[in-house]
């Protein structure tokens, strides 16, 4: 496909995201379903270029002085990927399924946009105006700069499985993608994130990955679970396994030694963790599905750690998964808050004396974070607070209140807020 082409499809998903509220993944999934002859390096271009649009949609539509998925394209091109006015004057056309030369507005537009520091802080960080006190109340006045960092392109991270290799033996496997190690966790990696115009490697395709060498893991998440502590010789409940990521870092920081027990709500989420628990070498997992009867009864007070990988909006996540922040709702906010509350008090049930509860959420908004904890302490003073880490590298990203909040831009990594609870004797 030429540019042309390419720059039509885009705006053509885009405008069904808009006017149809699909989610990315289901616009594209219909477009390239009816474009076969586009070729995997087309699909990612638009892909890319869709994306790059839904991260950045309000700044970009201040910029351009105007609203729409053609004017967020066309600025997109021009301020995001760097494109000259004649590149998008030749993909801008009025041939066949052209999306119509540029206008005069338009190149005014592209050739000197809007000074972005003159908008407002909702505008600077592309989130939606509702949010502006939620995100006043975790950054204060990086707020802005908190949300741009939420619309960059996210690397790709991995963790190191040590059930089967070591951190040397898979950054060799993993060379041709330029993976690098990361000094906060000694089994994590990164992948740089890809050009915006071209097609990553696939991690899935090393032969590795097949073998459980590695997991494709975002590093707060990995950072997450390590806040669990010394799991090895533990009874351990992962509350909310969802696809088994944490549970399979969990697993792995254990070494074989103890047990790990893997619920979710939703028995479907639980295929992929036994299938992903199969490749890593796990063999302390026992999956405790809700399609039997009391799947966690004889759990009751016996667990040294029950892990909550609690539902949440993922506002943290809005760098892999940007559609999601313009569908977020109020209604949408107030129902995970009390899916949080309820997981919570469900997960105290396990805990034993002396044992400890790991509350995380991949939010940074503090109605899902510190008020749930909140509100929990008030309803179970057994519980404690103690400090969500102990590493020294990552001693500035506590709160005053001993919580972790991580971010991109303060952390590099997605936005995760983790608390740790500890049951009195």
């Amino acid at each position: 496909m030429r540019d042309g082409g390419r720059l039509a499809a885009a705006i053509e998903v885009l405008t069904e995201i808009e006017t149809r509220h699909r989610p990315v993944r289901l616009a594209l999934k219909s477009w390239g379903d009816s474009a076969r002859y586009a070729g995997a390096k087309d699909r990612a271009w638009v892909s890319g270029l869709a994306l790059d649009v839904l991260r950045r949609r309000r700044s970009l539509a201040w910029r351009m002085g105007e609203e729409g998925p053609r004017a967020a394209a066309l600025g997109a091109l021009r301020l995001l990927w760097g494109w000259p006015i004649e590149r998008i004057a030749d993909a801008a056309t009025d041939e066949a399924h052209g999306i119509g030369a540029l206008t005069e507005t338009e190149r005014q537009a592209l050739d000197g946009p809007r000074d972005l520091a003159e908008a407002p802080a909702a505008v600077r960080g592309d989130y939606p105006d509702w949010l502006e006190a939620s995100l006043e109340r975790a950054f204060g006045e990086g707020r802005a700069e908190e949300g741009a960092a939420l619309s960059e392109r996210a690397p790709v991270d991995l963790r190191v499985n040590l059930l089967k290799t070591d951190p040397a033996r898979a950054l060799r496997a993993l060379a041709s993608l330029n993976a690098q190690a990361v000094d906060v966790l000694p089994t994590a990696l990164r992948i740089a994130a890809p050009d915006p115009e071209t097609r990553s490697g696939a991690v899935e395709a090393i032969p590795q990955f097949s073998k459980g060498w590695f997991e494709v893991q975002d590093l707060g998440s990995q950072i997450a679970a390590a806040s669990a502590g010394e799991v090895a010789k533990k009874q351990v409940l992962d509350l909310c396994a969802g696809g088994g990521g944490k549970t399979l870092a969990l697993a792995s920081a254990m070494g074989s030694t103890g047990q790990i027990y893997a619920y979710d709500s939703d028995a479907r989420r639980l295929t992929d963790t036994i299938r992903r628990a199969d490749r890593a070498g796990v063999r302390n997992l026992q999956v405790r599905s809700p399609v039997n009867p009391e799947p966690l009864k004889g759990l009751e007070g016996k667990m040294d750690l029950v892990f909550i990988d609690a539902p949440c909006t993922g506002s943290g996540s809005w760098r892999r998964h940007p559609d999601t922040k313009w569908r977020l709702t109020p209604e949408t906010l107030e129902r995970r808050m009390a899916d949080q509350d309820q997981v919570l008090d469900e997960g105290a049930a396990f805990v034993k004396p002396g044992g400890r509860m790991v509350y995380v959420t991949c939010s940074v908004l503090p109605e899902e974070d510190e008020d749930r904890v909140a509100a929990f302490l008030e309803r179970h003073p057994a519980f404690a607070v103690k400090p969500a880490t102990d590493d020294p590298k990552l001693a500035d990203r506590l709160t005053a209140d001993q919580f972790l909040r991580l971010s991109p831009r303060t952390a590099q990594t997605d936005g995760f807020f983790v608390a740790v609870l500890e049951k009195g004797r």
